[in-house]
């Protein structure tokens, strides 16, 4: 009986330990479910009341539901963080116009130069100096209008 308690204990920690790796919530109750019978089962088969299993078993469960908060908390406030680069990054950004002619032109966002394209056909046609924000991205391509009079003095 030791022999399983201790067994479904080493279960419970590797679950633990891959819920903190791989967080889907699964893995953390089960190993904690596993940890609480492990440490209940071992105790009682070393000859033990009731009186010492429960703590025991109630303690185990209180350190791995601790354990699970943190890793899921970790994992949802990733989850949550804006994109920082690549082209999720891009949209909402501001940019200068660098050239332009016709329907596409260059302009600069963050230090790089860009091509760049009107986001709306009917959008007034654009003049080197002009501030911009970036719409979208297609590829290598921004999709950019000419930025709002607010907009432009808080860049």
């Amino acid at each position: 009986m030791i022999v399983v308690g201790v067994a479904l204990v080493l279960v419970g920690v590797v679950l633990l330990v891959a819920e903190a790796h791989l967080p889907a919530g699964v893995l953390g109750v089960s190993g904690g479910l596993a940890l609480v019978a492990g440490t209940a089962i071992a105790i009682a088969g070393t000859g033990a009341g009731l009186l010492l299993a429960l703590p025991a078993a109630l303690g185990a469960g209180a350190i791995a539901a601790l354990w699970v908060t943190i890793a899921a908390r970790g994992a949802l406030g990733a989850q949550a963080l804006k994109a920082s680069s690549g082209r999720e990054a891009m949209s909402g950004r501001m940019g200068t116009v660098r050239r332009w002619n016709g329907d596409d032109g260059q302009v600069l966002v963050d230090g790089a130069l860009w091509r760049a394209r009107p986001s709306l056909p009917e959008e007034s046609t654009l003049h080197e100096g002009d501030e911009v924000v970036v719409e979208r991205v297609n590829g290598l391509t921004l999709g950019v209008r000419k930025a709002e009079e607010w907009e432009s003095q808080w860049s």
